[in-house]
């Protein structure tokens, strides 16, 4: 039987894998770019029809693209938080000489989960900051193109 070569960071697979998973890592990034994106744009486009038919309660449907965008923006956060905890796993093996060749064969994120998004949801500063102002501007419209004479601004009947 032939034994393999010890597996280290100038072996052109060892690089191969490295180059994969930073470009996994990559396109979750552009991802959530593009969820932004798409956010924005479709947000923008029902406030406009909103404000153009001047039906305030229509305002509230843009909440559905931007609640959906949330959850799949934090989703590809998660992703590519699990891919990195899945890179630096593999770069701690490959330098205490513990990597296997068939780890160089697997491209799968650690700790994928419900909760890893939930987390990424609620405690990212690239999250949160950003649907909470969208939501803000969705409210502010819809408040703004109430009329005056409703009982819900104060206004007479």
């Amino acid at each position: 039987m032939v034994e393999s070569q010890p597996l280290n960071e100038n072996s052109p697979a060892v690089q191969k894998h490295l180059d994969i998973m930073q470009g996994v890592i990559n396109r979750m990034a552009e991802n959530s770019r593009s969820c932004k994106l798409w956010c924005i744009t479709l947000v923008a486009a029902t406030l406009v029809l909103v404000a153009r038919t001047g039906e305030p309660q229509h305002a509230l449907i843009a909440l559905v693209p931007t609640l959906l965008f949330l959850f799949l923006d934090s989703y590809y956060l998660a992703l590519e938080r699990a891919f990195i905890k899945s890179q630096n796993a593999f770069v701690g093996k490959l330098h205490g000489r513990a990597l296997e060749s068939a780890e160089l064969y697997r491209v799968i994120p650690s700790g994928m989960g419900l909760p890893l998004v939930m987390r990424c949801m609620l405690g990212s500063v690239s999250i949160w900051p950003f649907y909470l102002l969208v939501t803000v501007t969705i409210v502010l419209t819809w408040l703004l193109i109430i009329p005056s004479d409703t009982p819900f601004t104060g206004g007479k009947p």
